[in-house]
């Protein structure tokens, strides 16, 4: 067979050009930049003898540079890069003094690299893979970087897509075995019982029992095996008093060091003096707060009015610290302040939104020193009802300061060697004013729901001493009443002055909600009117009716969970709960950033200062700082409620097999979530395990159902339960039902009809 004579002429390749090493050209470049010249790819073609084709493989060679943001090019001169990529994954650290958000590289050794660029974020329309919402601080972020001249700011990033923080950070306890593997422990309920891998290589320094942030890790392996991950940072030891909070800080995100420009500018702050205010010093203002309240601001005073004309009536005055004073528009403090939100509270810590410079000194109402407050002056008749009010930049001094059970006790005839002074001429008008307000109070009917709120003591190591449900005390009502007609005031002012501003507003329940409540009522002989807008009176008229009956507390449940959730917006529509029109937060600058907006308005509404709210804030900014805000506050309630859960599952750690009085407190497909009535503490009980039939969900009776028996376990109900399981680092505790002589109290059972609507009847359970 004839050879290919294409095939016998073809030429032998030539040997691929040899070409330099990505360390050699960098290096070239560290030494020809020290001489002051310039290098494009000619030089360095120049610098390695290549010639030919070997130019060719050598613009390929320095693309890929560019790419690995090992090199940079400004038009044919080449300089060393920033060592990032077009395309990466960044982390939200900040925002710019006009409010842009910047980002950092999520991967970056500082010790190798030095400093980490800052890359400034430009957001598109729409975001991938984050819904509608646009990223904030912690976040993780795809971006796509475009360099620029900028040496504060040398990349600019688009950003592509949000990465769900879950996919981008995880958290857990490391746990290494004797023959040194090591494995994550995650700390969220949802992943108990899973395993992740972490290598040697991977550990970051830490050690055994330490709580860590760690970073999914592709293994090639699909599927199939276990999850590896690479710890990022080392939070700390477990065992720490202070761990169980800090779990809560990092899982969720929230900020708790100030950045270094905010306490630069609480350190240098010095005490606001008289100039422009009115002098209040000598007026007895009383701060009331719990005993362990570390920052004050809010202090009262009353005074029976001496205009005839208003017989009975009093003139109120509430004093509010003068945070605007100290944290200006656009400051450091203020952009700390807003990222913020508001005061985080565990029951081991404080996250405050200001610096303790500021919160708990300058600002702060202390007995006996002199602070500069924002005050309302109201007068009121003897029905509560406010005649007028002003308000008053002033300069105040507290006469004491007295904790809610030791006003109490004063107005009670028990009064102290502080209170005793104090009694006739500033205690006593308190609460004659006060009852005025109630009056006014019981007739504007707000929603009345009967929640109990328990309070964790905590021993010298961090752990759970007891919990206690604190005593309601009137007050508690005195001061709630006097800050409600403060917030009141506020938001009357700020709309006639036609200031922008923040109302706190509560929806009215959604027609969803209100349908679901009607046939729960049903099922206990209770109707709700189906036409017509509900008002707050008619869910107290429906409590009054069950309290101290068996259902009280599954109504009461119930009424809460109908309910809007509150939040911050620049648009009003009332606040359904309190029944009032018009709403806003004027009573807590120090821990709430609303307030502070609102004070600034106030300041401005007033002609008070120079320092109230910026004549450009517009209500879309307002808008957006609402929505913010409002997440930082649903933020800090998950955070709170997640730290408990772990304080108390590590309480009743030893207590497994014990049995509990308990009530249902929440349903689902999943089983039935129960809170144990001393402690308050939660866990679930799988529906799997209740057994005897199949229980069906049934949403809208808040109920579990038996197929067969009919047996219900609804919201409210009573039951005694054995506790099965407690991860204390995940805050999970898993329960079961008794049976046997162990049950103690039976639980109510009712039987529902599966063709007819709920009713009260009676049926028996299977085992």
């Amino acid at each position: 067979m004839p050879k290919d004579k294409t095939l016998s002429k073809r030429p032998s390749a030539r040997p691929a050009p040899r070409m330099p090493a990505r360390e050699d050209i960098l290096g070239f470049l560290d030494r020809e930049h020290d001489r002051g010249a310039k290098v494009g790819k000619r030089e360095i073609a120049r610098a390695f003898a290549i010639k030919g084709d070997g130019r060719r493989a050598l613009k390929q060679l320095i693309k890929e540079m560019e790419a690995e943001g090992l090199l940079d090019r400004h038009r044919k001169v080449l300089g060393k890069g920033a060592a990032l990529p077009p395309v990466l994954v960044g982390e939200i650290a900040g925002s710019t003094r006009d409010g842009d958000l910047y980002a950092l590289p999520a991967e970056w050794n500082d010790e190798l690299n030095g400093k980490a660029p800052r890359i400034l974020v430009s957001m598109p329309r729409r975001i991938r893979g984050g819904g509608e919402r646009a990223p904030g601080p912690r976040d993780s972020v795809l971006l796509r970087l475009e360099r620029t001249r900028d040496e504060a700011f040398p990349y600019t990033g688009r950003v592509i897509k949000i990465i769900p923080r879950e996919k981008a950070q995880m958290l857990g306890v490391l746990r290494l075995g004797k023959d040194g593997t090591a494995r994550l422990v995650p700390i969220d309920k949802k992943s108990q019982g899973r395993e992740i891998i972490v290598g040697a290589a991977d550990l970051n320094g830490a050690r055994d029992g330490d709580l860590v942030a760690a970073t999914p890790i592709e293994t090639g392996r699909g599927r199939l095996g276990l999850s590896h991950a690479k710890v990022r940072e080392r939070l700390g030891a477990l065992d720490s008093e202070r761990a169980v909070s800090l779990i809560a800080l990092y899982a969720y995100g929230i900020p708790h060091i100030f950045s270094p420009a905010a306490l630069n500018e609480a350190e240098h702050a010095r005490p606001v003096g008289l100039e422009g205010r009115e002098d209040w010093r000598d007026l007895p203002l009383l701060t009331i707060d719990p005993p362990d309240a570390r920052d004050h601001d809010d202090a009262v005073h009353a005074a029976p009015d001496t205009d005839r004309g208003n017989n009975g009536g009093f003139v109120l005055t509430i004093a509010i610290a003068d945070v605007a004073a100290y944290v200006h528009a656009g400051s450091a403090l203020d952009r700390d302040a807003l990222e913020r939100g508001n005061s985080v509270y565990f029951p081991d810590r404080v996250v405050p939104m200001l610096p303790e410079r500021i919160s708990n000194d300058l600002c702060s109402l202390l007995p006996h020193q002199a602070r500069p407050a924002i005050a309302l002056r109201a007068t009121i008749d003897a029905q509560g009802r406010k005649l007028r009010h002003s308000f008053h930049r002033v300069a105040m001094r507290s006469a004491a300061k007295l904790s809610y059970a030791q006003a109490q006790a004063a107005a009670d005839g028990r009064p102290d060697a502080t209170t005793r002074p104090l009694l006739e001429g500033a205690i006593a008008p308190l609460y004659g004013a006060y009852r005025a307000l109630k009056v006014a109070r019981s007739h504007r009917h707000p929603l009345d729901l009967d929640l109990q709120e328990r309070k964790i003591l905590l021993k010298e190591d961090g752990t759970v001493d007891r919990v206690v449900v604190p005593e309601r005390l009137e007050a508690h009502r005195l001061i709630e009443e006097f800050m409600i007609l403060a917030n009141v005031c506020a938001a009357e002012t700020l709309e006639r002055g036609h200031i922008p501003f923040l109302y706190r507003v509560h929806d009215e329940p959604s027609a969803e909600k209100l349908e679901g409540l009607r046939e729960v009522l049903a099922s206990i002989g209770i109707k709700l009117p189906k036409q017509g807008a509900l008002r707050p009176t008619q869910f107290n008229t429906i409590l009054a009716r069950v309290a101290g009956t068996p259902h009280q507390a599954f109504i009461n449940e119930v009424v809460l969970r109908t309910q809007a959730q509150a939040e911050y917006a620049a648009a009003n529509y009332g606040h359904f709960g309190l029944n009032l029109r018009r709403y806003a937060h004027f009573t807590s600058p120090i821990r709430r950033y609303a307030d502070l907006i609102v004070h600034r308005g106030i300041i401005r509404a007033c002609k008070l200062g120079h320092d109230g709210l910026p004549p450009s804030t517009s209500a879309a900014e307002l808008a957006e700082i609402g929505q913010k805000i409002s997440a930082a506050e649903r933020r800090a309630m998950s955070a709170e409620r997640d730290t408990v859960d772990r304080l108390i599952a590590a309480h009743l750690a030893d207590e497994v097999g014990a049995v509990f009085d308990a009530r249902i407190s929440g349903v689902t497909r999943a089983g039935l979530f129960v809170s144990l009535v001393e402690t308050g503490a939660s866990g679930l009980i799988p529906a799997a395990t209740l057994r005897g039939d199949y229980y069906r969900y049934k949403q809208a009776a808040h109920a579990l159902v038996g197929d067969r028996s009919g047996v219900t376990y609804r919201l409210g109900d009573a039951v005694n339960v054995r506790l099965v399981e407690a991860a204390p680092v995940a805050g999970a505790l898993r329960f079961e039902l008794t049976n046997g002589k162990d049950d103690g109290p039976r639980h109510r059972r009712t039987r529902m009809d599966r063709q007819t609507k709920p009713g009260p009847r009676r049926g028996t359970r299977r085992r």
